[in-house]
């Protein structure tokens, strides 16, 4: 296992969230990832890395070691599962809920309902613990679209002010989770380099309280 610490993050609001947390912890990147094209950063110390993938790539690439360290939101978590990683800390940030939603006023239908989502795990888990039998159809993107063409009953995504739903004529209906930014740990890394990285979970862990 190399010496290399390999921190995996997405672009957007994790990325500008998790940077003060980091900072306090003493890493800075060289580059910025909004206008350099590379997707390994270089940081203050030639033996921290930051690799730069897709929000839902985070815990698949901290699971096989590829990545010491990540942060991936809690929804993200749910869906993957959460096999071989160690989630030692709630960072508190890109926070909303996981929720279902649909045409305001609309009665639920009879028979089996049809639910639009990318979050396919999270919703069939979520039906089987009420014992009801959904047809899960899932989509990329756009899911405020699919219960207005027909295409699903209800959706379950991720609400944050809501308003994305009011402008197409739809609500947030049942709260399934609160979403929030966590850090996940590689299971080996934790071992072999447990000086290392629990030096830096307690040190993220202090900015979080200090922003308190």
């Amino acid at each position: 296992m190399s010496e290399t610490l390999t921190i995996a993050l997405s672009k957007g609001r994790i990325y500008e969230e998790t940077m003060p947390l980091l900072a306090h912890a003493g890493i800075v990147p060289k580059d910025d990832p909004e206008t350099s094209r590379k997707l390994i950063l270089d940081t203050n110390h030639d033996d921290v890395k930051l690799v730069i993938i897709r929000a839902t790539d985070v815990p698949t690439y901290v699971q096989y070691g590829a990545a010491d360290i990540g942060v991936a939101g809690k929804d993200v978590l749910l869906e993957h599962g959460g096999e071989g990683l160690y989630e030692p800390l709630d960072l508190e940030i890109a926070k909303c809920k996981l929720m279902t939603a649909g045409p305001v006023g609309a009665k639920e239908p009879e028979g089996r309902l049809r639910i639009a989502t990318k979050f396919v795990n999270c919703a069939r888990r979520y039906y089987a613990e009420q014992g009801k039998q959904v047809e899960v159809i899932k989509l990329y993107g756009s899911m405020e679209l699919a219960p207005l063409v027909g295409l699903a009953d209800f959706i379950i995504d991720v609400v944050d002010t809501g308003n994305t739903l009011k402008a197409n004529g739809l609500e947030p209906l049942e709260h399934i989770a609160d979403i929030s930014s966590r850090l996940v740990v590689n299971k080996a890394s934790m071992k072999m380099k447990h000086a290392r990285v629990k030096k830096l979970i307690d040190q993220i862990a202090e900015a979080v309280n200090n922003r308190k």
